[in-house]
């Protein structure tokens, strides 16, 4: 007659260390693969959800408030991983984009890159001419110039009327982005496509309607 103080149990309910360690092992492994394949499924749907970055770096256009921009000011503004260069320009700088056409490579931008509204001697668009918008990459070998806004710097000479200068190579450009004969950039500074949102905003790497 069995002792009634003993519960008769399940085969592998009884507390054997062998078979709950088994037990145990066989749980985790089972929970493990389940969640790996759960997680697997789960990946592309939850990338799916995210905004490509490569998408952006490709091609996305970028907003700039050009608000607090002054006259004879520029900003940079990174778009498809390039510096673009928004200058707000004077009278004066813009009057001196006539005087240099002489020396410069290719004055009418025949060559370089621009949309159709920029095929101009301002190199923009026409309701807001005193704005350039350019990419800040030479086209020599992709050094980034630096500004010499300053007419007759002493480090450009007597003659200079204002302008960017490559610091690698020494090609120099007038504040129309377009590059001066007998140095190395073979092309002016290409314009990307932009247009204006408002009179303080502007978004590049579109232009459509």
């Amino acid at each position: 007659m069995s002792n009634p103080s003993e519960a008769t149990l399940p085969p592998g309910a009884g507390g054997g260390d062998d078979v709950d360690e088994t037990r145990r092992k066989l749980l985790l492994a089972t929970c493990i693969a389940g969640g790996a394949a759960s997680g697997a499924a789960a990946w592309p749907f939850l990338a799916s959800m995210e905004p490509s970055e490569r998408a952006k770096a490709l091609g996305a256009p970028v907003e700039a408030d050009i608000s607090a921009l002054a006259p004879g000011e520029q900003m940079i503004v990174e778009w498809q991983g390039k510096p673009v260069w928004v200058v707000r320009r004077t009278q004066e700088m813009l009057a001196s984009l006539k005087k240099d056409e002489a020396r410069l490579a290719d004055p009418s931008s025949r060559r370089s890159d621009q949309p159709e509204y920029a095929q101009n001697e301002w190199r923009a668009r026409e309701d807001h001419k005193d704005l350039l918008v350019v990419v800040g990459i030479c086209t020599h070998l992709g050094c980034s110039p630096t500004s010499k806004f300053a007419p007759g710097d002493p480090s450009m000479g007597a003659d200079w009327l204002g302008g960017f200068l490559c610091p690698c190579h020494g090609s120099k450009f007038d504040l129309a982005g377009r590059v001066y004969a007998n140095f190395p950039a073979p092309d002016n500074l290409p314009i990307p496509r932009y247009k204006f949102l408002s009179d303080a905003k502007v978004l590049i790497g579109d232009d459509k309607a």
